[in-house]
């Protein structure tokens, strides 16, 4: 019978009544996932992972001590093989940016939805099988060897002892991959799939062959197969690359095939970190067609490149304008614009996924912070460049997200108050230090305060009253720190006429009092 791999998974929170809510509230082990354990600072976290060989980490990204950036920072540093999913709130915009650069797999908004968490963990599980293969055999074990390789930069199995197969002088490694895969992929079934890889496997080895190379092939995605070149007879770098242009012309078929190749190397010790930099290199094919990449071309590149930091917060805000007011045709111009900016600066495809991620989480925070609690999971968050690996396919996954929003706010009608709740915001937050009453923003409006306090709680899922206050305790927040005023003087700055009253409100907020606030905080 054929192992099946159960998923550890770890829940970091600094909240345990969350830790076990997350842990109690779904049967995991339907799902193949074992929870091994709850922590709740990342340091702990760490030990954790260190003891268990931990697979997977749901962790907030907010909390006392060392929180879900550092510890996802560490994770990726120490051991990054593991996987992580964090919980953010809608309005942290910044630890969304630095999420994706840590290469989190998902980030998910508070409130979680337990449909949107079990689709997360099950892919993620899906994944970790699909590379937990069993196989026996010298050329099974160099494939499986070639595989962990491709897989695990920098982990304990990227230090397994090599398969005797393997024993060379001299070493290269080559990735390839089909050009606009995406399309290709459209019109192929599975069958057709396995067809095509196995003219893949055999185009490689044949023309490999026919220099007296040998090889070792591995398919780590439908469209990426990673080939280990190994010979006793040095080669200069002409050479090299006159058998690896050949190999790549041999391919018969309409799309080409290209391949991302290392320099030589002597020691199998050093192919894990070279097939990650391999992969690296496969980005480039997209801004000149050049079908054998390498470090050369790579450093030319680079020179003629400058690109400039790209303004997400402005893209959301002008997405946002133009998704409420059902404006498609801006939408396509803004998608348009956004799109020849980056081939005008030579984006690779690596910087406009992390642009488009970042846009497709950033706008889905301000829209549910609109009022637009409907958002599902379906749409896919993060674009698979193996796939997508063509600047065409990357403008029509994100325009294909921007216009199912679009269809979403036509069916929900969200837009007619959208702009009376926008305005009210910009108004309480100009007015919060003041005596501010409900009735003084519905007049402002020009609507009945009980249409105001409807649509108010509707949109931000929040009373006006606890959204002022929310507003004014983190207003106070910042005064203890920053300030030597007493904590009366904080209180009525902030719009609190009674002291009581205030400190009631912020130990209702922060869990403490303003002083044991102010002292802990000052302490750290």
């Amino acid at each position: 019978m054929q192992h099946v791999k159960t998923v550890k998974m770890l829940i970091v929170d600094d909240e345990p009544v969350i830790c076990q809510g997350l842990h109690y509230t779904i049967d995991w082990a339907d799902y193949g996932v074992e929870v091994v354990a709850e922590a709740y600072d990342g340091h702990e976290a760490l030990q954790v992972v260190k003891e268990h060989g931990i697979d997977l980490v749901l962790t907030d990204i907010r909390m006392e001590g060392m929180d879900g950036l550092q510890l996802a920072k560490e994770l990726k540093r120490c051991h990054p093989e593991v996987r992580v999913i964090m919980i953010s709130g809608y309005e942290e915009f910044e630890y969304a940016r630095q999420a994706i650069k840590l290469d989190v797999t998902d980030y998910l908004l508070k409130p979680v939805d337990i449909d949107e968490l079990v689709a997360a963990v099950t892919g993620i599980v899906e994944d970790i099988r699909s590379k937990d293969t069993r196989v026996n055999s010298p050329t099974k074990d160099a494939e499986l060897w070639l595989s962990e390789m491709a897989a695990h930069y920098e982990t304990s199995l990227a230090k397994s002892i090599p398969p005797y197969l393997l024993n060379s002088a001299e070493y290269k490694l080559i990735a390839t991959q089909l050009e606009k895969f995406s399309i290709l992929a459209a019109s192929q079934t599975e069958q057709d799939f396995t067809m095509l890889q196995r003219l893949w496997l055999q185009t490689v080895r044949e023309s490999l062959e026919k220099s007296g190379i040998r090889q070792v092939s591995v398919f780590v995605h439908k469209n990426l197969l990673m080939t280990l070149l190994m010979t006793d007879q040095p080669r200069s770098k002409r050479q090299w690359d006159e058998i690896l242009q050949t190999m790549l012309d041999d391919w018969p078929e309409e799309h080409r095939l290209y391949g991302a190749v290392s320099d030589t190397y002597v020691s199998l010790d050093q192919t894990a970190a070279i097939c990650a930099e391999v992969r690296a290199l496969l980005p480039y094919y997209a801004l000149e067609k050049h079908s054998l990449l390498d470090r050369e071309y790579k450093t030319e590149v680079d020179n003629g490149r400058a690109m400039h930091d790209f303004d997400s917060a402005e893209m959301v805000s002008k997405l946002s304008v133009a998704l409420f007011k059902q404006d498609a045709d801006m939408l396509e111009v803004l998608i348009d614009g956004m799109f020849r900016l980056f081939l005008d600066q030579r984006y690779l495809l690596t910087d406009m996924v992390k642009v488009c991620d970042e846009l497709s989480i950033m706008l889905r925070q301000r829209l549910r912070q609109s009022g637009l609690t409907q958002l599902e999971h379906g749409l896919e968050r993060t674009i698979d460049l193996e796939v997508f690996n063509h600047p065409d396919a990357i403008r029509q996954a994100i325009s294909t997200e921007v216009f199912d929003l679009l269809q979403l706010i036509d069916k929900v009608g969200i837009d007619r108050s959208f702009w009376i709740i926008e305005k009210a915001k910009k108004y309480m937050a100009d007015h919060y230090l003041s005596d501010l009453k409900a009735s003084e923003v519905a007049a402002y409006l020009k609507i009945t305060p009980s249409y105001f306090s409807n649509i108010f709680k509707q949109s931000t899922g929040k009373s006006f009253s606890e959204y002022m206050n929310e507003l004014r305790i983190n207003e106070a927040r910042k005064l203890l720190l920053t300030t030597q005023d007493k904590v009366f003087e904080i209180a009525d700055r902030v719009g609190y006429k009674e002291y009581k009253y205030f400190v009631s409100v912020f130990k209702l907020y922060t869990g403490m009092t303003p002083k044991k606030y102010r002292v802990l905080n000052i302490k750290e």
